[in-house]
C-alpha cells in the first residue's frame, strides 16, 4: 500500500518568501528516508529531527516504508529548519494518521525538537506578508501555522490569519479524524491545541536622550533639525569631546513616528536575522556598528544573503562614529544605497535585494590627533598624516552626504553659562510639520527627489539661480552636489513655511556644504 500527501510551506530568499510544496510519498520497498529538492544541510538534517519528534510524541513513524520527500520547485534553494513541521505533517497525512485534504487551507513552518516541541523560525513576518499578497492589508488567501513565538511576529500583519502552537501534537490534533488514536490519551496532557494569534502591540513612546542636554552648538542643532525634516545624511566634524556623539544619539528623537508600512518593513528585516523585539514595534531603528565592522557586516552578504546594518537601519538611522576608522571597502559600499535606497547582494547561486533607505549620521575628527584648527590645543599631526586621514573618506562618498557640519570645542566658561536649549519635542514638532508639507506637495521627503522632481519642486527665481551657480563654480561642486544643495534649500524653506525656495534658503544650504570644501 502506498500514500501521497502535499503540504504548503515557504522558502526565504531575502525578503521574498516563495511558495514551496512539500510532497511526501510512502511506497513499499527497502525502508529509506530520502529528501530531495535543492535542500541545504540543515534541511536534510530534518530527517532525524522528524523521526525522533514523531516517535517521542507517540505518533507512528512508517519505518517500514520507502519515504520520499520532495521540496518543489526543485531549483529553488531551501535552508533552515522551517520545513521540519511540514515534512512531519506530510508523513502523517501520507500514512493516514491525519486528514490530508484538510491541510490544503494552511501553510506551515516550524523547527522541531527531538521531543516534538516547536521552535521559532526566522522571517515569520516576511512569510506572512507574502501570504497576504502584494498588499499589506487585504484578505488572506490562507492561514499560517507557526511556533507560538513566531506567530506573534507574523500576526503584526493586519488581517492575517495566524495560528500559534507549542508542540507538534497541538497541530496534529486539529487534523486527526474523529475517533482517531493519532493523539493518544498518554499525550493529551502536553497538547493544548493551537490558538489564533491576533497581535496588537502597544506602541509606547520611544525614550531617546533629549537634545536639551547638549549645551551650545546652535549650528549643529540647526543642522540636525534640517536633516531630520528632509531625510538628509550628515557628517559631523570636530575635535574629541566637542559633542558629536551626543548630537548623533539624539537625532532619532527628532524624527516623526513611523507609518504602518514603514513599521512592517523594518520589522520584517529584523525578523530575518532574529532581532525583532515586539516591545520596539513602531520605533525607528538605530544601528551604530563599531568601526571594525567589515563590508559584508555593514551592507549585507553571506550565503544565503543576509541583510547588513544598513538594512537594519531602514527607515531609521545609521550612526558611524569615528568614520575614517572604518575599512575603506565598507565605506565605499555605502555609495550606491545612499543614492538608491536599496542594496543588491549577488552570489554565485543566490541573489537578494534588501531595502536600505537610512539616514546616515557620520562623526569624525579633523585629523588623527583630533585638534586641527582647535583654539584650545595645538595639532601635532604632519600635513601628510592629515591628508592620509582625511582621504580615507573619498570624494564621491562625501559628495553623497548632504550636510557637512563643523562642531567646534566650546570653552568651559561658555558651556557653564549657556542658556537652556530647546527640547527634542519642540524641535520634533517643527520637523513633523516640515515633513508634512513635503509629503502633501510631492509624496516623499526632499532627499528622495530625483531628476525632474528637483526642477519642479525646488524651482528658484533668477537671482537665486545665479547665486547658486556662482557658488557651485567657485567651490567646484559636482552636479550631484549642486542638486543636493537645492534639496537642502527646499527643506529649509519647508521649515520656515515658505512656498518657494528663496535666496536666503540657498545661502543657508550653501553653508552646510562648505565644510566639504574646507576638509579637502
Amino acid at each position: 500500500m502506498s500514500g501521497f500527501a502535499m503540504v504548503h510551506a515557504r522558502a526565504l530568499n531575502g525578503l521574498q518568501a516563495a511558495s514551496v510544496q512539500v510532497e511526501v510519498h510512502l511506497a513499499n520497498g527497502l525502508p529509506s528516508f530520502t529528501l530531495v529538492g535543492l535542500a541545504d544541510t540543515e534541511v536534510k538534517e530534518a530527517r532525524e529531527r522528524v523521526r525522533s519528534a514523531l516517535q517521542n510524541s507517540g505518533l507512528e513513524f512508517p519505518s517500514n516504508k520507502r519515504i520520499t520527500v520532495n521540496l518543489a520547485p526543485a531549483d529553488l534553494p531551501k535552508d533552515s529548519g522551517r520545513f521540519d513541521l511540514p515534512i512531519a505533517l506530510g508523513i502523517l497525512a501520507a500514512s493516514g494518521q491525519i486528514d490530508a485534504s484538510a491541510l490544503a487551507a494552511y501553510e506551515f513552518a516550524g523547527e522541531l525538537s527531538l521531543a516534538g516541541d516547536l521552535r521559532p523560525v526566522r522571517g515569520a513576518l516576511a512569510m506572512c506578508l507574502a501570504l497576504q499578497g502584494a498588499g499589506v492589508v487585504g484578505t488572506s488567501p490562507g492561514s499560517l501555522v507557526l511556533p507560538e513565538v513566531s506567530a506573534q511576529e507574523a500576526a503584526l500583519v493586519p488581517g492575517a490569519r495566524v495560528y500559534g502552537a507549542k508542540h507538534l501534537l497541538d497541530v496534529v490534533r486539529q487534523f486527526a479524524p474523529e475517533g482517531s488514536a493519532a493523539v493518544g490519551d498518554a499525550h493529551v496532557a502536553i497538547s493544548s491545541g493551537w490558538a489564533r494569534v491576533q497581535s496588537q502591540p502597544q506602541v509606547g513612546a520611544a525614550v531617546y536622550p533629549d537634545l536639551a542636554d547638549v549645551k551650545g552648538q546652535a549650528v549643529a542643532k540647526r543642522a540636525l533639525e534640517i536633516a531630520a525634516a528632509g531625510g538628509h545624511s550628515m557628517l559631523l566634524v570636530g575635535p574629541p569631546g566637542a559633542g558629536k556623539s551626543m548630537l548623533a544619539q539624539r537625532f532619532a528623537g527628532l524624527l516623526p513616528p513611523m507609518t504602518l508600512d514603514e513599521s512592517l518593513q523594518s520589522a520584517a528585516l529584523a525578523s530575518l536575522v532574529g532581532r525583532l523585539q515586539l516591545a520596539h514595534w513602531g520605533q525607528r531603528p538605530t544601528s551604530a556598528p563599531h568601526h571594525s565592522a567589515s563590508a559584508p557586516a555593514l551592507v549585507g552578504g553571506g550565503s544565503p544573503p543576509r541583510p547588513g546594518e544598513i538594512s537594519m537601519a531602514h527607515n531609521g538611522v545609521l550612526f558611524l562614529d569615528e568614520m575614517p576608522e572604518f575599512p575603506r571597502s565598507a565605506l565605499e559600499a555605502l555609495r550606491e544605497p545612499l543614492e538608491s535606497g536599496t542594496i543588491t547582494i549577488s552570489r554565485a547561486a543566490r541573489r537578494a535585494e534588501f531595502p536600505a533607505r537610512f539616514q546616515l549620521i557620520g562623526a569624525m575628527n579633523p585629523c588623527p590627533c583630533g585638534f586641527l584648527g582647535s583654539n584650545q590645543k595645538q595639532c601635532r599631526c604632519t600635513p601628510d598624516q592629515i591628508a592620509r586621514y582625511q582621504n580615507k573618506l573619498s570624494g564621491p562618498l562625501l559628495d553623497r552626504i548632504d550636510l557637512h557640519v563643523e562642531v567646534p570645542a566650546l570653552p568651559a566658561s561658555e558651556l557653564l553659562q549657556a542658556a537652556p536649549s530647546e527640547t527634542s519635542a519642540a524641535v520634533g514638532e517643527r520637523v513633523a510639520q516640515a515633513r508634512q508639507r513635503a509629503m502633501e506637495r510631492q509624496g516623499k521627503t526632499n532627499q528622495a527627489l530625483q531628476g525632474k522632481e528637483i526642477d519642479l519642486h525646488c524651482a528658484t527665481d533668477e537671482p537665486s539661480r545665479k547665486f547658486l551657480q556662482t557658488a557651485a563654480t567657485r567651490l567646484a561642486w559636482s552636479a550631484r552636489g549642486t542638486h543636493r544643495s537645492l534639496k537642502l534649500a527646499r527643506t529649509i524653506a519647508d521649515l520656515s513655511g515658505a512656498q518657494a525656495v528663496q535666496l536666503v534658503h540657498i545661502a543657508e544650504a550653501m553653508q552646510y556644504r562648505r565644510a566639504l570644501h574646507a576638509l579637502r
